[in-house]
């Protein structure tokens, strides 16, 4: 790995290879109003199809092998048109967290309130000030649940049944959000719970999933430099997914790890470890990287854990090519790269295609981060 030479610190990684992706026109998709390419929230592969979601959107869009470093033939699969969504099928779903396991394609929604942009430039001051007040909650975002992958021509396709598999979600009737309901009297969560995202509120913006546990990586809240990471262990019920007790009477863990004050942009398994993609808690740009939480699989209890290995810094470019999701890639020690908000030279509009960076990551980091791990 490089350095920089002053004190062993790693310097940002080149992209090892760079990938095209290729979708199709949005206008040409029911229900997504921005192009999808400029909008990438997360990634996740099933052998030669990619799947991707756009957080503006109640669906996730798939990606086959078109070449050798192109994936194209887009197909956009609508979820709200799958199962019931409190604000059906053109309700946005902000999916920040999408894992294959197995056959299974899991999806979670941030779960995130959000503040309307004062937009000065176009509603003068006045009624800035008074869009500044408002904080909103999507139902759709409250969405944790699981899709059989079913095997087609075009590619692994979600769908509602294949055989005996069939989609299975947490309940969003009464409580819309069971998740935050479980969490309401918890003594670190429960203050963020209304807080809007990107101002240290509550917000999943990562998931990992191995057989029925489930970790989902938190943007916020952020405690004194700690970013969390909360684990679920699902069970079937009355035709839904609910969460097992799995630490006392609570149904969830608490795992809290030092990142330098980052929080949580993605997660992804690697063997026992937890890779952790991290970026900026509050609405604003910042560095990104890589962490290892080794052996992060074997945790049981809820903690605050040694902070992990640091084993790679990804180029930081300011407003331009925010790191937002990643998924193993073939070859040992790869993995790709999505961004929001591409740079310029990433897109091609008329084609309506933007690149992604496939990293060789470093099994180890540097001599300063290992140590970093037993503070």
């Amino acid at each position: 790995m490089p350095l920089s030479g002053e004190g062993d610190l790693p310097v940002p990684l080149d992209a090892d290879r760079i990938i095209t992706l290729d979708f199709k026109g949005h206008h040409l998709l029911e229900h997504v109003d921005d192009p999808i390419q400029k909008d990438l929230s997360t990634v996740t592969r099933h052998g030669d199809s990619l799947f991707f979601s756009c957080d503006e959107t109640a669906g996730v869009d798939r990606l086959t092998k078109s070449g050798k470093d192109t994936w194209g033939n887009h197909e956009h699969f609508n979820l709200g048109e799958m199962v019931d969504l409190p604000a059906g099928p053109k309700g946005e779903m902000d999916i920040e967290g999408l894992s294959v396991n197995g056959d299974w394609l899991w999806v979670c929604g941030s779960h995130g309130l959000k503040r309307d942009k004062p937009k000065l430039d176009r509603k003068g001051p006045k009624k800035a000030l008074k869009r500044l007040s408002r904080i909103d909650g999507d139902e759709n975002r409250y969405f944790i649940g699981r899709f059989p992958l079913k095997k087609t021509k075009s590619g692994m396709e979600p769908c509602v049944e294949d055989g005996d598999r069939k989609a299975l979600h947490v309940r969003l009737a009464k409580q819309p959000s069971k998740l935050k309901h479980w969490l309401r009297k918890d003594d670190h969560i429960a203050a963020f719970l209304d807080l809007p995202c990107k101002e240290n509120g509550f917000d999943i913006e990562g998931l990992a999933v191995k057989g029925n546990r489930l970790w989902l990586g938190l943007r916020g809240p952020v405690l004194r430099g700690h970013a969390l990471i909360i684990e679920l262990e699902m069970k079937e019920k009355n035709g839904f997914l609910k969460a097992k007790k799995i630490d006392g009477r609570a149904r969830y863990r608490k795992h809290f790890m030092e990142l330098e004050g980052q929080g949580i942009r993605d997660l992804t398994i690697d063997g026992q470890d937890l890779l952790i993609l991290t970026g900026p808690t509050m609405d604003g740009d910042g560095a990104s990287d890589l962490f290892r939480w080794k052996g992060g699989l074997a945790a049981t209890r809820s903690a605050v854990h040694p902070a992990p290995e640091k084993v790679c810094s990804l180029p930081y470019r300011g407003a331009l090519d925010h790191p937002e999701g990643i998924t193993a890639w073939s070859g040992k020690g790869r993995w790709l790269v999505v961004y929001d908000s591409p740079a310029p030279e990433r897109l091609d509009d008329d084609d309506q295609t933007v690149t992604a960076d496939i990293f060789r990551v470093p099994k180890r980091g540097s001599s300063r981060a290992r140590s970093s791990g037993a503070r």
